[in-house]
């Protein structure tokens, strides 16, 4: 049965505008692939960069990366997954943003009952990105001192409460009070209010002038610079986002004249690649979900059709936590 679906497309990079909510027909799920019925769609900031152009995808496309869904069908060759089951995922081709969707098996992650499924949309990208920056991409342990850029976020959120129960003493940056009690909330040792201090001063007077030994941005533009002025000696600077514009060029010889410094330009989708690798971050993930040591964090949901708003909303920061469609 082929079900007749509702779901974004774009043809053209550049404001929200450009998306349209179109009604089609979904064909069978191909070899490798399953049919899913969402519950739950997470709404992220590269999803942003693809409909920008930013990080441009071959054109028309769909959009969204993240989604928990029910299995309608499965293709040929596809064991593990049985229809009923519920799964979550994170990658594969551009597609989220609709009722339901054909999906590469490979991609999908199944779901302790337990876990709800707005919550785990919610989480399950945002929190796999948290696994991968803060366990292997730099492997933080107690005692450690990090910077996180825009901690209120949905990602900051997480990744505030992950790195305060490692036992690392976490100095985050928000942009008003409100965002400041809610980094405080998720474990935030030491807020700064960027619009009216800065952040290289206070974190000199945080750590006695020493600098925190790994910088998490993702704001990029505004703080990128300055960031690198925060980091101790042979410390690194983990830039994995750029929601204020692309970062400027770099000259490299700098690092070594401000002590011997490492950047690096991660992206989940090369932690991820592996099957294994990515069972093993899920794993982590839903444990620490079902330990309590990782919640979601404010959620804000909007009904699919009105994604061009929810988008609209994330690029003014007017949103908090994370931001999840419901079909």
């Amino acid at each position: 049965m082929t079900p007749n679906i509702d779901t974004f497309r774009f043809s053209e990079f550049g404001e929200p505008s450009v998306l349209a909510f179109k009604a089609e027909t979904l064909g069978e799920p191909g070899r490798g692939e399953i049919q899913i019925r969402h519950l739950a769609i997470g709404v992220n900031y590269i999803d942003i960069y693809h409909r920008r152009g930013s990080a441009p995808l071959p054109l028309p496309s769909g959009i969204g990366v993240e989604g928990v869904g029910v299995i309608t069908a499965l293709g040929e060759g596809v064991e593990g997954f049985s229809i009923g089951a519920r799964v979550a995922y994170v990658g594969g081709p551009p597609g989220a943003y609709a009722t339901h969707r054909n999906l590469p098996a490979a991609r999908a992650l199944a779901l302790p009952e337990e876990l709800d499924s707005r919550e785990v949309a919610a989480l399950v990208f945002k929190g796999l990105t948290v696994e991968y920056l803060i366990r292997r991409c730099i492997e933080v342990k107690p005692g450690d001192t990090v910077l996180f850029h825009a901690a209120a976020g949905g990602v900051g959120s997480i990744a505030c409460q992950w790195l305060s129960h490692i036992g690392a003493t976490v100095i985050g940056t928000v942009s008003s009070t409100e965002k400041a009690e809610i980094a405080r909330a998720n474990g935030c040792h030491h807020v700064i209010l960027y619009s009216q201090e800065d952040f290289r001063v206070r974190v000199g007077e945080i750590t006695g002038g020493k600098g925190v030994g790994v910088v998490y941005d993702s704001v990029g533009a505004d703080t990128f610079a300055r960031s690198l002025d925060c980091l101790r000696p042979r410390g690194t600077l983990v830039s994995f986002g750029a929601s204020s514009g692309p970062v400027p060029p770099l000259d490299v010889a700098s690092l070594s004249a401000k002590g011997s410094l490492y950047v690096t330009r991660p992206s989940i989708a090369h932690y991820t690649a592996e099957r294994g690798e990515y069972e093993a971050a899920a794993r982590e993930l839903f444990g620490a979900m079902q330990a309590g040591v990782v919640r979601a964090p404010a959620i804000t949901t909007y009904p699919l059709h009105d994604a061009r708003r929810a988008h609209e909303d994330l690029e003014a920061r007017r949103t908090t936590g994370s931001v999840v469609l419901l079909p």
